[in-house]
């Protein structure tokens, strides 16, 4: 069979960006990620320990909202979407991702593939794609056992929340391609992104859910890409014609400048 000129011209494109051999590296990580029981545990599974368990052990949150408004008649576990959806990307993000970059780093494993044609973006690229699939994944999964266990609610906007997702992944993924290009060590990377993690799970409204949060924090929070992005889908999810302005630009604020960082800085030893 023949290979039509457009075909061959993508070809040469993609091995123009990434170097040769992008397709047989994004198989092989995948397959890396998933024999890694620890990566399948926090990237897969535990968005939705937390919704489960959040959900029986904290009291009330299985009770039924009596305020007027948009919420009201559904189980106060809904709000724990957001932040679980939140979770769900930043654990890939911030304690996956920059350790393995770090461990192939100090293993030489980076070393190595710098005398090859490959890329330092088809590196960072196949291992976004791999974390954004686990996020998909993770989310996916999180919000069917939730809706099967309580009364979880539809989103009132399901696309503006699905673009909100990959803003918030975007920005995420692009904060932990910085500690992914620059940490040197396993366990730096690590303390980065557990110093990161925390705050921004804070900031996201896993402890004090969107409702209940202070003000000021709420507005603290809304400067963060973690913080944003719980927001943006908070609001796209109770009420699409309530857009969140600040936080869309906040978080294509970070893919914007994060990522030019990320590849500029990235050191293969």
């Amino acid at each position: 069979m023949s290979t039509s000129p457009t075909t061959a011209r993508a070809g040469r494109a993609r091995g123009a960006l990434f170097g040769r051999g992008f397709g047989s590296l994004l198989i092989a990580e995948t397959r890396l990620f998933l024999r890694d029981g620890g990566n399948l545990f926090f990237a897969l599974i535990f968005p939705s320990v937390l919704i489960i368990g959040v959900g029986y052990l904290i009291p009330g949150l299985r009770e039924s909202i009596v305020e007027a408004g948009p919420l009201q008649g559904l189980s106060a576990v809904n709000f724990m979407i957001p932040p679980v959806l939140a979770t769900a990307v930043a654990t890939p993000a911030l304690t996956v991702l920059p350790v393995t970059f770090a461990q192939y780093r100090e293993r030489g494993i980076l070393k190595r593939l710098s005398t090859t044609p490959m890329r330092p973006q088809a590196m960072l690229t196949a291992h976004v794609i791999i974390g954004v699939l686990a996020f998909l994944v993770a989310a996916a999964l999180a919000l069917v056992l939730g809706a099967i266990a309580f009364d979880l609610a539809m989103p009132d906007g399901p696309l503006q929340v699905l673009g909100s997702l990959v803003l918030c992944a975007g920005a995420m993924f692009s904060i932990g391609l910085i500690i992914a290009a620059l940490a040197p060590r396993a366990n730096i990377a690590q303390a980065i992104g557990m110093l990161l993690f925390f705050p921004m799970l804070f900031f996201a409204g896993l402890w004090t859910p969107g409702p209940e949060m202070p003000e000021l924090i709420a507005q603290i929070a809304s400067w963060t890409p973690l913080g944003a992005g719980s927001q943006a889908l908070q609001s796209f999810w109770f009420d699409a014609s309530d857009v969140p302005v600040r936080q869309l630009l906040v978080m294509t604020g970070y893919i914007a400048v994060s990522v030019p960082i990320a590849a500029r800085f990235f050191r293969w030893k």
